[in-house]
């Protein structure tokens, strides 16, 4: 029996409208839609085309699908998704980003299913935050300020660089994945109903200091606009939202006591170049150093043009000195947690990829953004014969038998 939810929710996670996947199957639209709610059931032919398009196997279409067996029913809500974007409110864009969640998390509940985690650290931080939030009669801006303060603060963020911030993101309880999301989006956001942290990082080619600030704005969102229905806000809200989240960024990625100290030592405030040594201290960009330095009122707004038209002569708004030197961090938090369970036999990688999950490395590589070569490891089956017993067995041999 060909299950239609199983093309349904392929087709919504790769972003495919049903006149789209019947153009690449050479199909009716209407034949795609009948594939969907089990009115028919494709010919071998589109079965293979099928498999070969979303690198999962044939008997993928034959079994319950693998959102009906791990995933906690309505644990995502598209309204939750928070966008580092340039453009709102687009719904077939949020649809399929919130079905990549989805499978993300089902993914992550099989391979927690028999671990024990700690205390998750960025829930007693997001409750802290929102008992602080409720309670506090600070204008917004000096709100921000104090949880970014105290979000650097909780993640044991040291004190005069941000170079272990993935690491302290991902150890607070927070899954962050990459994924090649599109030019438009940076990065997005969210919270599952059963309080699990996602950040999901678009554009694996940003540089170092782009990808902190990323995270940074996300990590904003998560604490500052828990349970916003983001795909209701208009453009004016929008910009709202995102700002807050920007100037938490800023703040928490330069902190104002360690940074107004760093910047009696710049010489010449418009000169970026000037800004070269605080890069590689704090890993952030030039943009946002002068940015931070004119929002605490340590540089002149006047110096602040004057600066930014540097940087756009000289080239750096496309791409900033040390860009290229300053190593790019990336997720490691759910390869740690697979070489774990498969250590120590709670999980079996390969059957997981093709019993269970019924697909590709392939698929695996799209849905997680791990390199397919960390999959492959597990692929190759171990054959045990047994051969410290060989020696036993020659000691019992007679001189006959020999």
């Amino acid at each position: 029996m060909f299950f239609g939810d199983n093309l349904a929710n392929l087709r919504i996670m790769h972003g495919y409208s049903r006149k789209q996947l019947s153009e690449k199957l050479g199909v009716t639209e209407q034949a795609v839609w009948q594939y969907e709610n089990a009115y028919t059931s494709p010919k071998l032919q589109i079965v293979n085309e099928l498999k070969q398009i979303f690198n999962v196997k044939s008997k993928y279409f034959y079994t319950e699908d693998v959102l009906a067996r791990y995933m906690t029913p309505d644990d995502i809500d598209l309204m939750n998704i928070a966008y580092r974007s340039k453009v709102l409110n687009m719904i077939s864009k949020t649809q399929a980003e919130a079905k990549h969640v989805e499978y993300l998390d089902a993914f992550v509940n099989y391979i927690t299913a028999k671990v024990s985690l700690p205390t998750l650290k960025i829930v007693k931080l997001r409750d802290e935050v929102i008992d602080y939030l409720n309670h506090s009669e600070d204008d917004r801006p000096t709100q921000i300020n104090h949880v970014a303060h105290l979000a650097r603060e909780r993640l044991d963020l040291a004190h005069s660089t941000n170079e272990d911030l993935m690491f302290l993101v991902e150890k607070s309880g927070v899954f962050v994945f990459e994924k090649a999301i599109g030019e438009e989006i940076d990065a997005y956001s969210l919270w599952t109903r059963s309080n699990r942290a996602y950040i999901i990082l678009g554009n694996m080619k940003r540089s170092a200091v782009r990808r902190n600030f990323d995270i940074a704005h996300e990590l904003g969102h998560l604490l500052l606009h828990y349970r916003l229905e983001f795909a209701n806000l208009d453009r004016k809200e929008h910009k709202m939202i995102e700002n807050e989240a920007n100037l938490f960024a800023g703040a928490l990625l330069l902190p104002e006591d360690k940074f107004a100290v760093d910047m009696k030592d710049i010489v010449h405030l418009t000169n970026p170049d000037d800004y070269l040594d605080l890069k590689k201290k704090w890993k952030t960009s030039l943009q946002v150093l002068g940015y931070r330095a004119t929002q605490l009122g340590l540089m002149e707004p006047r110096n602040h043009r004057n600066f930014y038209a540097a940087m756009h002569r000289k080239k750096y708004l496309e791409r900033e000195p040390l860009d290229k030197i300053i190593p790019i961090q990336k997720p490691m938090k759910v390869k740690s947690i697979i070489d774990l369970v498969s250590k120590r036999g709670l999980v079996d990688i390969r059957q997981m990829i093709e019993d269970d999950w019924k697909a590709e490395v392939a698929f695996f590589h799209q849905m997680t953004g791990i390199d397919p070569g960390f999959f492959n490891r597990y692929m190759t089956r171990n054959f045990d014969f047994g051969i410290q017993n060989v020696t036993n067995i020659h000691k019992h041999m007679s001189t006959d038998d020999m």
